[in-house]
Formats: C-alpha cells, structure tokens, sequence
C-alpha cells in the first residue's frame, strides 16, 4: 500500500467560509503555487479527515468538487491525485468569475482605507508566488 503525504492544511473556525470549501480553497492554492504537481496523490478521505480532525463526509465532498472541477483524478483502486491542469472554462466564464472574485474582494478590503496603489501592490505580490513557481 502507498503511503499518502500530509497536507499542510489549517482549518480556522473563526473563517466564514465552510470547512468544505476551506479544503477545496486550500488544496486549490497548493495545486496552483506549484507545491503539489500533477500525478501527486492525496491523502484518502477517512486520513485527510483525521489529520483535521473533521467528519470524513466533509473531506468527501471537498474532494468531489475538486474533482468535478478538473482539480483532482480519481483512479479506481488507488486513490486521487492531482490532475494535470487545462483550461476547462469558456473565456466569457472565467471572466465573469474574475469580475465576481474582484468584487467581492473589493466589498472585503475596501473599508481598511488603504490606498489602491497599497492593494494593487499586495495583490500583485501575492500573485507572483504563484507565477514564479509555475514557470520555474
């Protein structure tokens, strides 16, 4: 039998979103910063879910909709593993999802006052972590 890694994965409490998508936020961002590569396999449900301390169920369905979204490939018999990537969305759907993300992003920081330059920054900064790996 393989042993599956850990994921450093940190659920919060305090966080609004659902744990479901916590997971699926998080395992997402691995996925596109480059830490975890197509072909790597996941921890199983019932170990990913004593690792949290959650209800398997919850780690179940997280990893439904990663999979269903083309995050993650389940293979009969030993487990899932990270899919390789591809543009599985129309361009007026990523849009649309760009436009949805930015507003709420948006709605979030906008009462912090700090200058758009200051944000634009950050913001940028945050995103070339991601650039940087996936081209190295």
């Amino acid at each position: 039998m393989t042993r599956r890694p850990a994921l450093m994965l940190h659920i919060v409490t305090g966080d609004a979103r659902p744990i479901t998508r916590q997971i699926s936020d998080s395992i997402t961002r691995l996925i596109a910063s480059g830490d975890l590569l197509p072909g790597d396999a996941l921890p199983s449900v019932r170990g990913l879910a004593q690792q949290l301390s959650i209800n398997a169920n919850t780690v179940a369905k997280a990893y439904a909709e990663l999979s269903a979204d083309g995050w993650l490939l389940a293979r009969a018999g030993m487990g899932l593993f990270v899919a390789e990537q591809r543009q599985q969305l129309s361009n007026d759907e990523r849009a649309r999802r760009l436009d949805a993300a930015v507003d709420r992003f948006v709605s979030d920081v906008i009462g912090l006052d700090y200058p758009p330059s200051v944000v634009v920054e950050r913001v940028a900064d945050e995103l070339s972590h991601f650039t940087k790996r996936k081209s190295a």
